[in-house]
């Protein structure tokens, strides 16, 4: 009888959220769908492929919509599957086996879950307990334990907080180690490195359509580095990663700069207004013990109640996300964000009461 190897005995299959609610805030989507802005234009764009032939493998039209979206030189671009895919590529191809990794805690659980997939050693990093970053611990503990990549988010998932432009500069000049920085939330806050990419010959910037773009469905992610590291993963990655219909949609998209500058800014509005009113529970309910103060389109809350509430909220059809001794909630519209707000003076009320 054919036997798994060890390796893939010990992995677990990401575990979302299933079923149908009527409020989905568990996911960090946008709360825009935007095929209902271009959905004539995307049905189109589409109507014109011809779904019998590859798509293009250079992704060149899309990078350059992607490009000129950021103001930097597509050459610098790669297009992929999704984040996700790049994050493969990297801990695969970058990477050898046995090669040691550094990632902080908390952070996106991905980065070692590839980095274990392909057999490197992860080495986890605590946060401090305001659950920020101390550069100079990372720094001497790359340079002083061998590791030959540090990967981490920008601001940060789940932890909602970020990392000030030049403490990430600080961190990347320190070490000799490739450094990975996963901006996927960046377009929220104000602290892109972006624009000093060509400066650094270790540093890879991985960006997503899935946030404030809006584009989570059709899976489509960016790696930005310099040509030397572009060429490299444009060399291993697969042929066709990112099909033409991702292509096509993600070039239309990406050049609609004054649409999607207005979600952003609604999207971040939105996260305002619900982390206020989430603060103003936090005064009135003690189960609330720390909100967090956040930089992207999510709130993230300490809470000792996490799992009951998370457990009270989907029975109102409403999705969070739970994470142990925290929930994390995305910014919604104004209606969505009324209904959980209700909802969750409702069950702290139950709690405490």
């Amino acid at each position: 009888m054919y036997e798994l190897n060890d390796k893939l005995k010990r992995i677990e299959a990401y575990d979302p959220i299933e079923g149908n609610y009527k409020i989905r805030l568990d996911a960090n989507e946008s709360c825009f769908n935007i095929n209902d802005i271009f959905g004539d234009k995307i049905a189109i764009a589409v109507k014109g492929l011809q779904l019998n032939r590859y798509p293009d493998p250079t992704a060149s039209a899309v990078n350059k919509a992607f490009a000129d979206l950021y103001g930097i030189s597509e050459e610098l671009v790669t297009a992929g599957n999704g984040s996700d895919e790049l994050i493969s590529i990297i801990c695969s191809c970058f990477l050898e086996k046995g090669d040691k990794v550094l990632t902080l805690s908390p952070d996106f659980s991905m980065y070692a879950f590839y980095s274990e997939l392909y057999e490197l050693k992860v080495d986890t990093m605590p946060k401090e307990n305001n659950l920020k970053i101390d550069v100079v611990k990372v720094i001497e503990y790359c340079n002083n334990n061998n590791v030959k990549a540090v990967i981490f988010s920008n601001p940060c998932n789940p932890t909602s907080l970020g990392l000030k432009r030049e403490e990430v500069i600080r961190l990347i000049k320190g070490v000799s180690c490739l450094v990975v920085v996963d901006e996927a939330y960046m377009d929220f806050w104000d602290q892109s490195i972006l624009d000093m990419v060509e400066e650094f010959d270790n540093l890879i910037i991985l960006k997503t359509c899935s946030k404030a773009i809006g584009m989570a469905a059709i899976r489509l992610g960016f790696a930005v580095a310099v040509p030397k590291i572009t060429g490299a993963m444009r060399a291993v990655k697969s042929p066709y990663n990112t099909d033409s219909i991702s292509q096509a949609i993600g070039k239309l998209i990406l050049s609609e700069k004054e649409t999607l500058e207005d979600c952003r800014l609604k999207i971040i509005e939105s996260r305002k207004e619900l982390q206020s009113a989430i603060e103003e529970l936090a005064v009135k309910y003690k189960k609330f013990e720390k909100v967090y103060d956040s930089v992207t389109n999510f709130v993230f809350i300490k809470t000792s109640a996490a799992k009951e509430i998370h457990s009270k909220l989907l029975e109102k059809s409403i999705a969070v996300r739970y994470m142990g001794s925290c929930i994390r909630i995305s910014a919604g519209t104004k209606e969505e964000n009324a209904a959980v707000i209700s909802a969750l003076d409702e069950i702290l009320s139950g709690i405490e009461g």
